[in-house]
């Protein structure tokens, strides 16, 4: 999170959702994540079931599955900074980005169930992927923690969340460009998740828990998942004015 305003970082947004593959907006299951790991063989370990709990309805308080009362206030600090609202959209929390992040955290993303995880675990290019031992759960947990810590060594005895927004805003790039020094997890490796989940939720399918009310994809005018344009095919120049179409059904 470089230096920007907010309308930089919505430029940013708008922008990156051009290079985003449609699996990605759509997801199955769980989304991936940040990058790909070392492989795609499994791990020896069984893989957890993805969390069956349906997106928390309209209007309704979500209540986290994984993250506790700490690191849920540091989620929702987080992801209103990284994509705030405004003029042109809503921001994360409107969109429930938090919601999303949480339920990746119990489901396949978040106990890297499908990536190989057995080591050696080694310090090497980005191109090759997420190389390290912690799952991205462990990764979160240690690394709010670890921030939290450094927050309160930094400011005050206060937790990230606690900070003003510029205060919050100088800690994310800190961690971004690997500034700050956390302990027991990498400061880069934390703030990847982060950014890339945040994101993820912003712009995935509703069915996921982000993307509430298909927000993001009014806001860049996708459709979503319709099932054909048969009754536009023969309509060149008129604009496509159905609202977005969410896997579980309309959510515009």
């Amino acid at each position: 999170m470089k230096d920007e305003s907010f309308a930089d970082r919505r430029g940013f947004l708008r922008r990156s959702i051009a290079i985003v593959p449609a699996a990605t907006a759509f997801g199955a299951g769980g989304i991936t994540g940040v990058t790909l790991a070392q492989t795609t063989t499994p791990a020896t370990t069984p893989a957890p079931a993805p969390n069956p709990a349906a997106a928390a309805p309209p209007g309704a308080p979500y209540t986290p599955v994984y993250f506790n009362a700490a690191e849920w206030a540091f989620i929702q600090a987080a992801v209103a900074r990284l994509i705030p609202p405004d003029d042109t959209g809503p921001g994360a929390i409107e969109a429930g980005v938090p919601e999303f992040i949480d339920r990746q955290m119990e489901g396949a993303f978040g106990h890297a169930a499908t990536w190989y995880m057995q080591g050696p675990f080694v310090e090497v290019s980005p191109l090759f992927g997420y190389q390290k031992k912690m799952p991205p759960r462990e990764v979160y947990r240690a690394g709010i923690s670890a921030t939290d810590a450094y927050c309160r060594k930094q400011y005050s005895d206060k937790a990230f969340a606690q900070l003003t927004a510029a205060q919050q805003d100088e800690v994310l790039r800190g961690l971004e460009g690997g500034g700050i020094v956390l302990e027991g997890v990498g400061a880069t490796d934390f703030f990847g998740f982060l950014l890339q989940n945040t994101k993820e939720g912003y712009f995935s399918d509703p069915i996921h828990g982000g993307n509430k009310n298909a927000a993001a994809w009014k806001m860049i005018g996708f459709p979503g998942a319709r099932a054909d344009y048969a009754d536009w095919v023969d309509r060149p120049g008129v604009k496509y004015n159905l609202p977005p179409v969410s896997i579980a059904g309309p959510q515009g």
